[in-house]
């Protein structure tokens, strides 16, 4: 046993059946290309030699990996490559587009609420202070990818409701259209599982593990202008950035 499979062999020596499907299901990924359907449960059972159950392991793990997609009411397929999104001042639409896809957004929600303790804290301002809530579902090329939930004191942003387009680009809008300028961000991410609502907005399995990113933004006088809570398909996205010594 060698290549892929030796990489996943413990050293006791003894390989999982699952894994053994998975390797050779990953192999025959690359061999229908993109898009392609995967064929029936029962005919890869036969092929492989094993049970459905084990069958269905394997499978699973693909769609976590991100090999695998499966559409409800269609089947499974081969997935894409995942899309990279640069941990940088850079907006989610420049990304997509970036990798050769349209991106998109659909609105959850958007209003003007009073801060509580922690959000107050984090933005510097006084608890109860309006700032505004901003929800959308991310989208490329019309597939939700992720959910976006960013937080902007309205007195730092007292035009924002007048001229953003909630299906277009926030940062395109903040910096185009009132003069905002980003100077610096903090970013922290971490694996996690949606909760029942967001796996219902973003349109996946809840036992897909999710992306889920923390950023808040500043100004060049170190002011903090929003609080950004971001969660990604895991199957679907991973980050990149650029370190320099």
């Amino acid at each position: 046993m060698d290549g892929a499979v030796r990489a996943g062999v413990p050293e006791h020596g003894r390989l999982p059946k699952h894994y053994v499907v998975k390797v050779r299901l990953a192999e025959l990924c690359d061999e229908l290309g993109e898009g392609a359907p995967l064929p029936p449960e029962r005919e890869l059972a036969a092929r492989f030699e094993v049970s459905r159950v084990t069958l269905q392991k394997a499978v699973r793990e693909l769609v976590i990996d991100g090999r695998l997609q499966t559409r409800r009411g269609s089947g499974t397929f081969v997935a894409g490559p995942k899309l990279v999104q640069p941990l940088a001042l850079t907006s989610y639409t420049e990304g997509i587009r970036s990798q050769g896809l349209e991106p998109g957004r659909r609105l959850v929600g958007l209003a003007e609420q009073p801060a509580g303790t922690e959000l107050a804290e984090r933005l510097r301002i006084a608890e109860g202070d309006p700032v505004i809530h901003l929800e959308r579902v991310l989208l490329a090329d019309g597939e939700p990818v992720g959910l976006e939930s960013t937080y902007l004191p309205a007195a730092r942003h007292p035009r924002l409701l007048e001229v953003l387009d909630p299906e277009q680009s926030l940062y395109a809008c903040l910096k185009d259209r009132l003069g905002v300028v980003f100077a610096r961000a903090e970013e922290v991410i971490e694996t996690v599982l949606a909760t029942p609502r967001e796996a219902l907005l973003i349109g996946v399995n809840p036992a897909v593990p999710m992306l889920l990113l923390h950023r808040v933004s500043y100004g060049p006088a170190g002011e903090p202008l929003e609080r950004v809570r971001v969660m990604y398909r895991g199957d679907r996205f991973s980050f990149s950035a650029e370190l320099r010594g």
